[in-house]
This record gives C-alpha cells, sequence and structure tokens, in this order.
C-alpha cells in the first residue's frame, strides 16, 4: 500500500516555477529546488523523476496560470485594439513592476533551451501557438467588425502583435524608460 504524500504538487509546482523563472533552467541547482520546494531531495526526486521534468511541468504551469490569463483578456468581448493594449501594458507593468527583472518563462526558455532540447522546445511552441491562436480569433473578430486592417491577414497580423508583446517582454528585462516601451505598444496598435 502507498503511502499518501506529505505535500501538495500545486505549491511545489509554483516554488519550482518561481526558481527557474528566476534563475533559469541551468542555473537553478537540485539544492535550489530542494530550498524553495522544502522537499527533501529524495522526496522530490521520487514525486517528479528528474529536474528536467520538473521544468517541464514548470512550463506546463506558467501556460495554465499566466498564458491563458492573457488569453482570456483577449477573448473578452469588445474593441480588440483596446484588449491588445491592454495586454502589451500589462507586460509593461509586469516587466518594470518586477524587482527580478524575470522577463516571461516561456521567452526565457526559448533562449536558454529551444532548438537544444526538444521536450522544451515543444512545451515553448504550445505555448506560443496558444497565445497566436488567440490573437489571430481576436484580430479575425476586429476584421469583421470593421476595426482591424484587412490589408493582411488575421494570421499575419498575429504574428506581428505576438513578435511586439515577446519582444517587450525582452526589453523589459532591462528597460529603465517606460515612455521608450509604450511607444511599441503605440506602433503596434498604429499598425492594425
Amino acid at each position: 500500500m502507498s503511502r499518501a504524500r506529505g505535500f501538495d504538487d500545486e505549491q511545489v509546482l509554483d516554488a519550482a516555477m518561481e526558481a527557474f523563472w528566476a534563475r533559469g533552467y541551468a542555473s537553478t541547482s537540485a539544492q535550489d529546488l530542494v530550498d524553495c520546494t522544502g522537499l527533501g531531495r529524495s522526496s522530490l526526486y521520487n514525486a517528479f523523476a528528474s529536474k528536467h521534468r520538473l521544468y517541464e511541468l514548470a512550463l506546463r504551469r506558467y501556460l495554465e496560470r499566466n498564458t491563458e490569463a492573457d488569453i482570456a483578456l483577449l477573448e473578452e468581448p469588445g474593441p480588440v485594439k483596446e484588449h491588445i493594449r491592454q495586454l502589451m501594458l500589462g507586460v509593461i507593468d509586469a516587466e518594470l513592476g518586477d524587482p527580478g527583472r524575470r522577463g516571461c518563462l516561456a521567452v526565457n526558455a526559448a533562449i536558454e533551451l529551444a532548438g537544444k532540447d526538444e521536450a522544451v522546445t515543444a512545451l515553448v511552441r504550445r505555448i506560443f501557438a496558444r497565445v497566436e491562436e488567440a490573437l489571430a480569433a481576436a484580430l479575425a473578430r476586429g476584421q469583421r467588425d470593421g476595426e482591424i486592417t484587412r490589408e493582411r491577414s488575421a494570421a499575419a497580423l498575429a504574428r506581428f502583435v505576438l513578435n511586439a508583446v515577446y519582444g517587450l517582454r525582452v526589453l523589459g528585462k532591462a528597460a529603465t524608460d517606460r515612455q521608450q516601451l509604450e511607444e511599441v505598444v503605440d506602433a503596434t496598435i498604429a499598425a492594425l
């Protein structure tokens, strides 16, 4: 008969996600994971098999927690440009308001491991594709309503906006001038 776990998987995943987000995969040691989760090394590895598996689960958690909130904003009724503006300004707020300047875990994973690690590459693609699909659906709705230009397809515009959003995530890691970041938002919205 197996013994019930003495910890909450969700809390452990949240703690691991925060550690990976702050330090990256390579710089997060097994001891860092032990320290942040409060679990012993053997409990951690018995429950999650490996540091890599825990990282994959942390990326999935990020999709559930952070990315889905952005997608929900895009799916709300109302002016599409305003929703995209809110999304982008939220990115600026998050980046400039984070003393650790962690950026986006998905972007960080793409920079650190995409192309080198098949599982992480697939997860990052899934996160990016999910946001792109939501943007394309919102932009198509805006095109039908006459709010968004029809000079380009909704899919092409979605990739353009996705690039701007993730570009803000990267710029926000080092930027200090909010106005410069807001100019990116204004230029993106003007192009729609």
